[in-house]
């Protein structure tokens, strides 16, 4: 099921369990996943895309070891809010999950999670090959706390 917004995500999850972050890109997709308590977003893994088939597998492999509840994608926004290309291709990507799978997903706007997660790399000294290495999930980290963070102020205000 593909939430119209994070509202709509954090009605449709249990109480408890993880949630899991993506960072799609064109040869990677970087994951992260949350405690069971939603409370912080730890950056996983970063998976090589190969073809989606191959691809849908490892996500949902990742997401049954780990008791996944719930997805968030990345949607790459471009800067003035406009959607483009890579934000369809997101799109789809969530599309032909969705017939593989019960768990809801969910989108957020990852406009700037790559530059916080490098930011972040370059600050604890991290070398430019490890960087290249981890970028991706770290950047997934990003975006799922900003999820995380929102369900949270959800729940306070709601």
């Amino acid at each position: 099921m593909i939430c119209a917004d994070i509202a709509e995500f954090a009605a449709a999850l249990p109480a408890t369990g993880a949630v899991a972050g993506l960072d799609l890109g064109t040869a990677t997709i970087g994951v992260a996943v949350s405690d069971a308590m939603r409370g912080v977003a730890s950056p996983l893994e970063t998976i090589r895309r190969k073809k989606f088939g191959l691809d849908a597998a490892r996500l949902l492999a990742i997401a049954a070891k780990r008791d996944i509840a719930g997805l968030v994608l990345g949607l790459p926004f471009n800067m003035d809010g406009s959607e483009g290309p890579r934000c369809q291709s997101t799109r789809a990507f969530a599309r032909n999950l969705e017939r593989l799978t019960p768990l809801p997903i969910a989108f957020w706007d990852e406009r700037l999670s790559t530059v916080a997660a490098e930011r972040a790399l370059l600050e604890a000294d991290t070398s430019r090959k490890r960087r290249s290495e981890v970028i991706d999930h770290v950047a997934a980290g990003y975006i799922l706390q900003g999820v995380l963070d929102r369900m949270r102020h959800l729940r306070a205000n709601g």
